[in-house]
């Protein structure tokens, strides 16, 4: 297998001017960018940055969010290393005709949210032989990846200490974003998917249009690395280990891991270390979780596809 090309998308949403405005996520994208192009080898010209910093041409949109992911698939051959770093608000969809399912969705700037089912279609092309890993520092991210399997999923514990003088949940409840879309619709409804494809049309989540037809699952490369369980919360904080620079606890849980390993590391260490940090740091009410294939949990962060899992 020939060695292919590294290929990265960072998306950092601060709601600026917003009652939903964070602080640390334009900090956690940067900071990637820098890591990503020092350690593990990306040239910058492959690494894409959204980020809703008034007067950025391009805005982390949903339509351009999709628009860079779709890209770095439709360009992607075997070899290849895709990589999407999101930290922002997530949410939880309600199903209007099903009570007990909710799925899991990021929120872009414009609400314009992308849902499992979004990020379950992305996979399913990733060509054979390439990888995609997902890094999501958002509320409700675990199985994010819809139906990837899980491989480091919900803990019990429920201490709700933090240990950050500044600290807000990455998390705008359903309610609100459908109240949100209620008012620009004058549409009486509960069903999101309602207001949605009446706003944005063709480029509301594919879950919301019945005509989308995802296919049948198989063994795929998609590796997702979430801040939290899917009925957990992700903190937007500052702490004292970051010099109090606003950042998300797991973004920087992740930093923090990488700095103090200088070796390989694998996914499902990346991820049992950033919960150890998060344990240290008393953010005992967010467990990063780990879902992918068996093979994949063990392969090295952000190697290659060929490169060997570690002994």
């Amino acid at each position: 297998m020939a060695k292919g090309n590294k290929w990265a998308l960072l998306v950092g949403c601060n709601y600026p001017n917003t009652a939903n405005k964070l602080h640390g996520c334009h900090n956690d994208v940067l900071a990637m960018h820098e890591v990503l192009t020092t350690r593990f080898g990306f040239e910058p010209n492959y690494v894409k940055l959204l980020i809703d910093k008034p007067g950025n041409p391009i805005m982390p949109t949903g339509a351009n969010i999709k628009k860079a992911l779709n890209s770095m698939v439709d360009q992607a051959e075997e070899g290849d290393v895709l990589f999407f770093h999101y930290s922002g608000h997530g949410t939880l969809i309600k199903q209007p005709h099903n009570t007990s399912k909710k799925e899991e969705a990021i929120v872009p700037c414009d609400f314009n949210l992308i849902t499992s089912m979004d990020f379950r279609q992305l996979v399913n092309r990733v060509p054979k032989g390439a990888t995609f890993t997902i890094l999501s520092d958002s509320c409700h991210s675990g199985g994010l990846i819809d139906k990837e399997t899980e491989q480091i999923g919900p803990s019990g514990s429920s201490d709700a200490t933090v240990a950050a003088e500044y600290h807000k949940l990455k998390e705008i409840p359903f309610q609100s974003i459908l109240q949100y879309f209620i008012s620009l619709t004058c549409k009486i409804s509960t069903d999101i998917g309602t207001h949605l494809v009446e706003v944005f049309g063709a480029d509301a989540s594919l879950m919301f249009h019945q005509t989308a037809i995802i296919k049948p699952l198989r063994p795929d490369e998609g590796i997702l690395l979430s801040g939290c369980q899917t009925n957990e919360t992700s903190a937007d904080v500052e702490i004292m280990e970051n010099g109090r620079k606003p950042c998300g606890a797991f973004t920087n849980a992740v930093q923090m891991v990488l700095k103090e390993n200088l070796r390989p590391l694998s996914n499902r260490e990346i991820v049992v270390l950033a919960r150890k940090i998060l344990v240290q740091q008393h953010f005992n009410r967010q467990h990063p979780c780990l879902y992918s294939s068996d093979e994949n949990a063990d392969k090295i962060f952000l190697s290659s596809p060929q490169t060997p899992s570690p002994k």
